[in-house]
């Protein structure tokens, strides 16, 4: 079970051997992630194949270095047509790519142990409250779009102070064809009740323009 099925040469009943243990245990993992990941459907189709793909080219490569550089330079394209996801994607992509390698080596009883295994600790870490702190809970990334009329420095320094625990610089950005800027503050509330007062005396700043007031970390985790 932890030795590799494959000899010299592959054979088909040791190919097919490896692609059924890889697409099962590839749609048991998927099925398991599902539990801890919002995605679409789609994502954990692709999730359940992957394991299978990555082990027919390794399987294929066999030690041409040659075939390997072109295989990685195709598989690198895939990357500048896909849209970024989350952290927890790009880990259940890695997690299936590595069982993958381990498959088309042969290794199939390690293939399956980091595949499952890992989803299992993937679900196990997801369920506790190990690294997650209160302070940073209450973290929240306000944005707030205004005219480029609005001299920003300073505006909303007043209702900052009236509302707020905390109010940090992130960043500002054009937006609107350059018409209007949009700034972002890492803030926390004094009072969470008075989140609805707060948005409303920013609205008489900004014009009535966009202003959104989201959890912070779940905006990194989108980095």
């Amino acid at each position: 079970m932890f030795t590799s099925i494959y000899t010299s040469t592959v054979t088909p009943p040791q190919f097919f051997l490896m692609a059924a243990a890889a697409l099962v245990s590839g749609l048991v993992y998927a099925w398991i992630m599902s539990f801890r990941i919002r995605s679409a459907k789609r994502f954990f189709m692709v999730a359940a194949l992957i394991p299978f793909v990555v082990g027919a080219v390794i399987t294929f490569v066999n030690g041409n270095i040659g075939a390997g550089v072109a295989i990685g330079g195709a598989f690198s394209l895939i990357r500048f047509r896909s849209a970024q996801g989350s952290a927890d994607e790009i880990a259940a992509i890695l997690i299936a790519m590595g069982s993958g390698i381990a498959f088309g080596m042969g290794y199939l009883g390690y293939g399956v142990i980091i595949l499952l295994g890992l989803a299992g600790l993937f679900l196990l870490l997801g369920s506790v409250s190990i690294f997650e702190h209160k302070a940073m809970a209450e973290d929240q990334l306000l944005k707030i779009t205004i005219p480029e009329s609005l001299q920003y420095n300073g505006s909303f320094d007043e209702i900052f102070a009236r509302y707020l625990k905390k109010a940090e610089n992130a960043g500002v950005k054009t937006t609107g064809m350059g018409s209007m800027f949009r700034l972002s503050y890492k803030v926390q509330m004094k009072d969470p009740a008075e989140e609805k007062a707060f948005i409303d005396e920013l609205r008489t700043k900004n014009g009535n323009l966009e202003i959104a007031l989201l959890p912070y970390a779940e905006t990194q985790s989108q980095l």
